[in-house]
């Protein structure tokens, strides 16, 4: 979808449908509305308006009758001038964006607001365009008869001023970037697990670095057993499909840029093995490689924006399947590095192939590493769909990714893992247990996860539990039901402020 920059006028902007956006303020409620008065002054529609406050969530359409050049205008409502944020402007793009789709609407039209307000014009556009695009999102390859013709193609940020138009034509292009990398997240996620298993998730993390010039390696099983990834191994065991694992790098011949490496689950379906979950939402469990998802859409983001950062992209890629192969509670696996983990609950997969991954990223002698999981249902209970949940070793790490979230309301919450969690942990036959009881389970699988940091080899991480942001049980005004696509936006916007 194109983000096209427009300088003109609320009259003479073209498009099929504009929107102007009123705050609850009554100076300069006033005169929008005077102003609209004078365009409109020889039809009805004043009526329509005339309980029309500038509230959140409220929105009204006119039909324009030629007096300017979009034959529909949308009214829509921001609130308190003083509250204006990014996110409520993504919120209301969106709401205009959804009540604009009809078979005959191609482009529609923003005008950024023309009064002062708290942001900066290049974050206001950006935040319209985002929430617009990302509304519009639907996952319906599948759907045979569509009742929704509409075909959206162009977003168009309009204002008068030329100086303004040529100051967001580049953060517009990074946009478009950016929200296509989120769509190809929510694609992965959503796609069901036989169109998406270990092999043709690393076929299509293949294609997209051949398409936008990052390099992309994979191993096979036989490669995966050579270089002694116990964990990805023993999930794997369960099922006929072969597990892969996926390396990404992004500026590889960069030798002076520093190394941060993205590590994505990719449990491409996740029957929770012998320890089989009930069967009622398993369905949803196609979507437990969401962390992988967004590991290939942020590395093609990256790239497509030439970000000055060497990014390694590592994703163990398995199903978790019950069969007489299969994994077993009670068993014991050696990871790579030659950590021990015994297995109490196979449910528990996730943290068992990540162990080998977050073992491996110190081979990158690496700046920062940062793991995305839906790892939990834990953190589900603690931050609900609102929030990941955020662990890790480093202060200023956390803190750079807390701003990153605030800025994209991608957000993240710091939770503890204080030493006295470990006890939970501890095995009395190998060097960890993979599952810590009743309480506290977000935070003992975080524990679990740093166990693997090499000692002799320490990092700054930070681990991202995304199983109740990833997964949405509900549509949120910019994001359907089913995959979220969340932390490409979170990790573009910290790595482009890396320093």
């Amino acid at each position: 979808m194109k983000i096209t920059p427009q300088k003109s006028t609320l009259r003479q902007v073209k498009a099929d449908t504009v929107t102007l956006f009123i705050p609850e303020d009554k100076n300069i409620f006033s005169r929008e509305i005077g102003n609209l008065t004078k365009i409109f002054r020889e039809i009805d529609h004043i009526v329509e308006i005339e309980n029309f406050k500038g509230k959140i969530d409220e929105i009204v359409s006119i039909h324009s009758q030629s007096k300017i050049a979009a034959p529909k205008l949308f009214l829509v409502g921001i609130g308190e001038v003083d509250k204006i944020t990014a996110e409520r402007l993504r919120h209301a793009s969106a709401a205009a964006a959804k009540k604009a789709q009809t078979p005959k609407v191609k482009q529609i039209a923003y005008q950024l607001p023309q009064f002062e307000y708290n942001l900066d014009k290049i974050i206001a556009s950006t935040a319209i365009a985002e929430g617009a695009i990302l509304s519009l999102y639907k996952f319906d390859k599948y759907i045979s008869d569509k009742k929704d013709k509409s075909k959206i193609t162009e977003i168009i940020i309009s204002d008068p001023d030329e100086t303004v138009i040529n100051g967001i034509k580049k953060p517009s292009a990074e946009t478009r970037i950016i929200c296509e990398a989120v769509k190809l997240a929510r694609d992965l996620s959503n796609a069901p697990s036989n169109e998406i298993y270990p092999e043709s998730l690393a076929e299509t993390a293949k294609l997209s670095a051949k398409q936008y010039g990052f390099t992309a390696t994979i191993w096979d099983k036989k490669k995966i057993e050579k270089e002694g990834f116990g964990g990805l191994l023993a999930v794997s065991a369960g099922s006929v499909k072969p597990p892969r694992f996926i390396i990404l790098e992004h500026n590889a011949e960069k030798k002076d840029f520093d190394t941060v490496v993205l590590i994505g689950k990719g449990v491409t379906f996740d029957s929770g093995g012998i320890s089989i979950k009930p069967s009622n939402g398993m369905s949803e469990m196609k979507m437990d490689m969401a962390g992988a998802a967004v590991v290939i859409g942020t590395m093609e983001a990256a790239s497509r924006l030439k970000l000055p950062v060497h990014l390694v992209g590592l994703i163990p890629a398995t199903e978790n399947l019950p069969s007489g192969s299969a994994l077993k509670p009670g068993d014991i696996i050696r990871h790579y590095g030659g950590t021990t983990s015994e297995v109490d609950n196979t449910d528990a997969e996730g943290r068992l192939i990540l162990a080998d991954a977050i073992a491996y990223a110190a081979n990158y002698k690496p700046k920062a590493v940062i793991d995305l999981a839906t790892l939990t249902g834990a953190c589900v209970v603690a931050l609900g769909q609102h929030a990941t949940g955020m662990f890790g070793n480093d202060d200023e790490l956390m803190t750079q990714l807390k701003s990153a979230g605030d800025k994209t309301f991608e957000r993240v919450w710091q939770l503890p893992i204080f030493e006295e969690y470990e006890k939970q942990i501890k095995s009395d036959i190998a060097d960890v247990k993979n599952i810590g009881g009743k309480w506290g389970g977000a935070i003992t699988a975080a524990l679990f996860l740093k166990k693997f940091i090499p000692k002799n080899n320490q990092y700054k991480w930070v681990h991202l539990d995304i199983a109740g942001t990833a997964m949405l049980e509900e549509n949120l005004p910019y994001a359907p039901k089913g995959g979220s696509g969340v932390g490409v936006r979170l990790l573009i916007e910290f790595l482009k402020n890396w320093k």
